[in-house]
């Protein structure tokens, strides 16, 4: 089992654009041309691909691309009882584009039981090596229970759930469960990417939760309660990391706003081992709140865009991680994309190339950084 422990001082979020041969043998078999088990043959031949393009590019983390999933978040919360899903009703307000999501709902208590997603990993494992580590990212906790408490869904979980403490118990030790399984499974490095930090930020956010009778100080204290509960119990040679951003749907966003009315709960408080933090653009403020990282945190600084294809000015990006080493220091600090390439299936706006092109900058300003 390798020792390698994330973030490392180039890293990446996780998702990678879906090849083309993927895309069609998922087409075909929602047409009804190929089986399931041609499917997952041809699945894992895409992810062992993607994998040996990660090492050749020179990353010490190695994930599956998110192959196996439609969405970077829902397909995971399918894997709880309690929970069901459809095709229609889940879109999503972005930024100029409706994300085509799924419906996600409850239908019962959630409580876990033995997750499809910790045999993917299984798969992942196997691709180690003593340069490599596997990396899994899942949803955070705090985002199945966002999930769950959006209006379109609220009145469904009050069937099952009379208070959002009893939601966020149970969410919290069905995550438990599954965390240990990944563990047993051999996985040491586990990330949860989140949202709902990034959801919560701004101006818009007070209000819209304000139009909801919600107060969003008592939300902040939540979406805190829930991620640390699952992380209760935690072994300590399994590193868990959290990326937080606004959104990343078809090149587009969700939300704006500085991480500054945030960072007493997550960075100060939260219980993760490092932060990947979006910062590619203006819509993420400045780094001053930086300052509140607990000092036994690192953080991943997502300044190149995996938004757009063009790449970024190497010295403008040195440069902004001096500055953000004025709050942190530079030991601290890693260097990452701000999100995955392909959060959803769709992917984003940009070809396969422009993509390894970004992981390429972001090795080599961060060799010149930190050497």
């Amino acid at each position: 089992m390798s020792t390698l422990k994330t973030p490392f001082r180039y890293d990446f979020v996780g998702s990678f654009l879906r090849p083309e041969k993927l895309k069609e043998a998922k087409k075909n078999f929602e047409e009804g041309k190929i089986t399931q088990d041609e499917l997952d043959k041809i699945t894992d031949e895409c992810v062992s691909e993607v994998v040996a393009k990660q090492k050749a590019a020179g990353f010490h983390a190695i994930t599956d691309g998110e192959f196996r999933r439609k969405f970077w978040h829902l397909d995971f919360m399918w894997g709880f009882e309690g929970v069901e899903h459809e095709k229609d009703g889940g879109g999503v307000q972005f930024n100029g584009e409706v994300a085509d999501l799924e419906a996600t709902y409850l239908v019962g208590k959630v409580k876990a039981k033995p997750h499809p997603f910790v045999e993917y990993f299984k798969f992942l494992k196997q691709f180690e090596d003593e340069n490599t580590v596997a990396k899994y990212t899942i949803p955070a906790p705090a985002q199945m229970y966002q999930q769950m408490i959006v209006p379109q869904n609220i009145e469904q979980t009050r069937k099952f759930y009379e208070s959002d403490d009893e939601l966020i118990h149970d969410i919290g030790l069905a995550y438990q469960d599954v965390i240990r399984q990944f563990y047993d499974a051999g996985c040491r490095n586990l990330q949860l990417d989140d949202c709902t930090w990034g959801a919560i930020v701004g101006d818009a956010a007070k209000q819209r939760y304000k139009s909801l009778g919600l107060d969003i100080e008592d939300v902040k204290a939540q979406l805190l309660k829930v991620n640390n509960l699952a992380l209760e119990g935690r072994l300590e040679d399994m590193t868990i990391t959290s990326h937080i951003c606004r959104g990343n749907y078809h090149s587009t966003y969700f939300t704006s706003g500085p991480y500054d009315s945030v960072a007493d709960y997550v960075f100060a408080q939260e219980n993760v081992d490092a932060l990947l933090l979006e910062y590619d653009d203006a819509r993420s403020g400045g780094f001053l709140p930086l300052a509140k990282v607990s000092p036994d945190k690192k953080v991943v600084l997502g300044l190149i865009t995996t938004k757009k294809p063009e790449l970024e000015n190497k010295e403008d990006v040195i440069a902004r991680i001096h500055d953000a080493s004025r709050y942190i220091p530079l030991e601290r600090l890693c260097l990452s994309p701000q999100c995955g390439f392909a959060s959803c299936e769709i992917g984003n706006k940009l070809t396969e190339e422009q993509q390894w092109a970004k992981l390429a900058l972001v090795k080599e300003i961060a060799e010149e950084v930190w050497g």
